[in-house]
């Protein structure tokens, strides 16, 4: 693609490793690509950057096709997303009613380096509505939501003697789902994973400080914190009651 680079890119403020970087896989998406925008996103720009972090790139092009690119760009890891506007806006509904608006945050936060078509300043609008907006899964979703959670729980409990290890692997996936189901029976979005935790103790300090000890403490302490994790979440300890709405099926 033929482009004027210092009259059309616009760089965020890096430092050099990852400005360097930066440059090197915007080049290689401009000799790939015809591109319609490029965005940056990530711990990285945000300045909140740890060891491994990398740099992710959303590639949005008129192409009929989508891909993805995990690449070194100067040694640093680069991920890179190419869509098309109308998938673009698939992945923006979709992810908002999971409640995991990824697509969303990094086109409303990101910092844009290439715009050469309406459609950037399209899409990053139509990305910040959507952030605005209260992600409420419907009661059947809750409900199914819930009882996942808690057959895991009741799953840990039964093997526990027997299998303890693999106990504590299902009672790490239990609370994990039973967190998710407060963030999103709450009107939360569900966080990042590196903010899972942090977030619910901004939100409910109580027990966001009982999910960080239940993933650092031993094993038999692990059960009671589960218990209370249980009680402040899904409100269950195991098997409830309930039952889905008819569904007509046909033949």
């Amino acid at each position: 693609m033929q482009i004027n680079m210092d009259e059309k890119l616009c760089w965020p403020d890096l430092p050099e490793r990852f400005d360097l970087a930066l440059k090197d896989a915007v080049s290689y998406v401009l000799d790939r690509f015809n591109v319609a925008g490029i965005i940056v996103s990530g711990t990285i720009l945000r300045g909140t950057a740890d060891a491994t972090s990398d740099l992710d790139i959303y590639v949005i092009h008129r192409e009929p096709f989508r891909q993805r690119i995990q690449r070194f760009s100067r040694n640093v890891p680069t991920e890179i997303f190419v869509n098309p506007p109308w998938t673009v806006r698939s992945y923006l509904s979709r992810e908002h009613a999971d409640g995991r608006p990824i697509t969303a945050h990094m086109l409303a936060t990101g910092h844009v380096i290439l715009s050469i078509d309406p459609i950037v300043d399209e899409l990053r609008a139509e990305a910040a509505e959507w952030l605005a907006k209260p992600s409420r899964p419907s009661p059947a979703q809750i409900v199914m939501d819930r009882y996942l959670a808690a057959t895991l729980y009741e799953d840990a409990r039964d093997i526990a003697k027997k299998d303890p290890s693999t106990a504590l692997l299902i009672l790490s996936q239990s609370v994990t789902a039973m967190i998710s189901f407060w963030y999103r029976s709450n009107g939360h979005f569900i966080p990042r994973t590196k903010e899972f935790l942090s977030s619910l103790e901004s939100l409910n300090q109580t027990l966001g400080r009982d999910a960080q000890r239940f993933f650092i403490a031993p094993p038999e302490e692990r059960w009671l914190l589960a218990e209370r994790i249980a009680d402040q979440t899904i409100g269950v300890r195991g098997f409830f009651e309930w039952e889905s709405a008819p569904q007509v099926m046909t033949e």
